[in-house]
């Protein structure tokens, strides 16, 4: 699945819809804690997660991330935004929870 398809559930939105929407999905990883996920999240995986400061641009861009998407609602940082442009890893936003998101995630065979 690539983030251009899940962007088609009106659910998400791309807060920075000018970089690589048409990465491929291969997995889905969930996970808060920055250290854990640098240790454990796959290359080319849609991370799920509510931090939202500019250091998730950097682990995404660490592990090679398809894309972060934030859920429930909350707020990005615009500094995160501005990073994430320039690391060319989209930013997508729900107000489903992590749990919902990757309901939607397995659905589609990622």
């Amino acid at each position: 699945m690539k983030v251009s398809e899940l962007l088609k559930n009106k659910e998400f939105k791309c807060l920075n819809p000018q970089v690589g929407i048409e990465g491929v999905i291969k997995s889905g990883y969930v996970g808060d804690l920055l250290s854990w996920v640098m240790a454990n999240a796959g290359n080319g995986c849609a991370w799920v997660t509510i931090q939202t400061h500019v250091n998730i641009i950097a682990v995404a861009t660490l592990l090679e991330m398809t894309c972060v998407i934030i859920p429930e609602g909350a707020e990005v940082e615009e500094s995160t935004l501005e990073r994430a442009i320039i690391e060319d890893i989209p930013v997508l936003i729900t107000g489903l929870t992590a749990y919902e998101v990757c309901k939607i995630l397995g659905n589609a065979g990622v």
